[in-house]
């Protein structure tokens, strides 16, 4: 359902926020997952990348684009963060999986 980020080689990443992307074929939208979420009281957060191009900044002016831009849509209508900061608690961060596994119908 999902593509998770992953570590590179010897790094130790400290995030504010985690990074999901639905696949493609997905059981439902971005949109329909985090009003959901919402709904929950779980914040989330849009990744501004992907496919630039499409941003309304960019209507008239002059860019070059390289290959079919497939992976950058997918961020853009796909990708959003969830916060996993420090001061939020086990709890909260169990709720919030929680709430996204109910949503898709899978367990984690």
């Amino acid at each position: 359902m999902t593509i998770l980020p992953q570590a590179t080689p010897d790094s130790e990443p400290s995030s504010f926020g985690f990074l999901i992307t639905l696949r493609e074929n997905a059981p439902c939208s971005r949109v329909d997952l985090l009003r959901y979420l919402d709904q929950h009281k779980i914040g989330t957060r849009l990744l501004f990348a992907g496919n630039v191009t499409r941003q309304p900044y960019m209507n008239g002016r002059e860019f070059r684009v390289s290959g079919d831009l497939a992976v950058a849509n997918a961020i853009t209508e796909r990708s959003f963060w969830i916060g996993v900061y420090p001061g939020l608690t086990t709890e909260m961060l169990d709720h919030a999986a929680d709430k996204i596994s109910e949503f898709l119908g899978v367990g984690f």
